[in-house]
């Protein structure tokens, strides 16, 4: 499946950092910004990740919500939160269902060997619940900047 601009998003409730959940509809009334990454404390993941946290300030002045999703488990979410200070929600998808409703669970390829696994991307959701924006392919470097400036933008 896969989530395209102008479409309601796939609502949710996942288990998050600190023992507690999130569900989509219930941040009704505010943008969420809902970002998929492969995994906690590698190079590319913790860069993404800290420069959400750098920009926290920027993206609550218009009263966002930053969710990082993998399908890490929660343990590992609160290890990766408290070695980086992250500020932001990270929800936990181990069993692939929001990441396949998102279409972020691909196959991928390494050296010629095939796998699956998380495709970087994410999803800018309005305060209706649909979905204005969507990068996929991410690449980090100049992304969270270009986040901000699409959630200023709505």
């Amino acid at each position: 499946m896969t989530v395209d601009v102008g479409s309601p998003a796939p609502d949710f409730t996942m288990p998050t950092d600190g023992g507690g959940s999130v569900t989509l509809s219930a941040l009704r009334g505010k943008p969420v910004v809902l970002y998929f990454y492969p995994k906690d404390d590698t190079s590319g993941c913790t860069s993404e990740a800290c420069g959400f946290r750098d920009q926290l300030p920027d993206f609550s002045a218009v009263d966002a919500e930053v969710i990082g999703v993998s399908k890490d488990s929660v343990a590992s979410h609160d290890k990766f939160k408290a070695k980086h200070e992250l500020t932001f929600t990270l929800a936990s998808d181990t069993d692939g269902t929001v990441c396949e409703a998102y279409g972020t669970w691909v196959e991928k390829s390494m050296y010629g060997r095939k796998y699956m696994g998380i495709d970087r991307a994410t999803f800018l959701i309005d305060k209706d619940g649909i979905v204005r924006n969507v990068w996929r392919k991410v690449k980090v470097t100049g992304h969270v900047a270009a986040v901000l400036k699409a959630v200023q933008a709505l």
